[in-house]
């Protein structure tokens, strides 16, 4: 296994390589990463950037199929002359770890970057004020997630300012509750029970703005498969309604089946599901198709494989070797004990 880990390494540093492993800059200046990657392989291949010191959880910030020169993360991938990521109002709370990675079947090729944001250099340094924040979501709304009780994360953000704090509020009938020092508000079926407005506010030492305000309306309110819908400003209006229209007619067809079934039809239910989950097993696993899973693995299984026949063939090799040379010691002892004799 550890032969197995070192081979991906090595073969991951050859296919992704950036020209900075640490960036420090200043506080509301940029930096620019350059990287280089194997375009005979992944020229068509999504290229992200993203936060956070795992690289299984990190978040995304940028991608190669969404470039956005308004965000202050931007990726754009320039095909042979290199990938590059443009970070611009640098904050002190930009300081961490990220990565550069590409798209692969069974594991993305990635590699680290460590940032740092330090204070200027310059003595005559003036800050400047926040801009009023903008509301994003890092996912479409025109895809309707929150109708499948999908998490949402919608970003605050400032295109001026500097050294700039972020909170998020929920307003209430009495006084608004400050829920987190966050640029990032993440909505999701546990935190969202009931219809609430929120808002951000963008501050540092000379100034302070609001955002606009966001909206979520609940329409089903569960732990898990709730469905909510999203509203802000700027973004498309969306409903659930299909949604809402599909799952009370499946509430209610079951609730009619369970009042009148025998314990006959319980059992050919029981059955119906069985082979219906297996049918959605055999076509969709983990939320892929499956030849796209049987690629995936597949090719990780080869893999596994080939190093499996090679460590095989090497220890057979020094089993002959051994075998080899205990014989020509043999025979040069016999040799040497006739000769003895003579």
């Amino acid at each position: 296994m550890k032969i197995l880990c070192l081979i991906l390494l090595f073969d991951a540093s050859l296919q992704l390589q950036c020209d900075k492993r640490e960036i420090t800059a200043h506080i509301g200046g940029e930096f620019v990463l350059v990287c280089k990657y194997d375009t005979n392989r992944y020229l068509f291949s999504k290229k992200y950037w993203c936060r956070g010191e795992s690289r299984n959880t990190c978040e995304i910030l940028a991608d190669s199929e969404h470039p956005d020169e308004r965000r202050r993360s931007n990726m754009i991938d320039s095909r042979t002359r290199g990938l590059f990521v443009k970070v611009t109002s640098l904050q002190f709370d930009d300081t961490g770890a990220y990565w550069v990675g590409i798209d692969k079947i069974y594991a993305d090729i990635m590699t680290s970057v460590n940032v740092v944001v330090t204070e200027s250099k310059n003595k005559t340094f003036v800050p400047v004020p926040v801009s009023k924040p903008r509301l994003w979501p890092l996912s479409s709304l025109v895809d309707r997630l929150t109708c499948w009780g999908q998490p949402v994360t919608v970003r605050c953000d400032c295109t001026k300012g500097t050294g700039i704090h972020y909170a998020w509020y929920q307003r209430t009938h009495h006084e608004d509750l400050l829920l987190h020092l966050s640029s990032d508000l993440h909505l999701h079926c546990g935190a969202v029970e009931k219809d609430s407005d929120y808002y951000c506010i963008a501050s540092n030492d000379i100034s302070s703005q609001g955002s606009d305000i966001l909206s979520v309306q609940v329409l089903m309110p569960a732990d898990n498969s709730c469905i909510y819908v999203v509203n802000m400003h700027g973004q498309p209006i969306y409903n659930c309604a299909d949604r809402m229209t599909t799952t009370t007619a499946k509430t209610t067809t079951l609730t009619s089946c369970q009042a009148t079934m025998t314990v006959h039809t319980d059992t050919g239910n029981q059955s119906l599901q069985i082979n219906k989950t297996h049918q959605d097993l055999f076509w969709v696993w983990s939320g892929m198709p499956l030849w796209y899973a049987l690629l995936r693995w597949g090719s990780f299984a080869s893999l596994l494989i080939s190093l499996w026949f090679i460590l095989k063939y090497t220890k057979t090799r020094h089993k002959k070797r051994a075998k080899r040379g205990r014989r020509r010691r043999r025979r040069a002892h016999v040799k040497k004990m006739q000769h003895l004799a003579h």
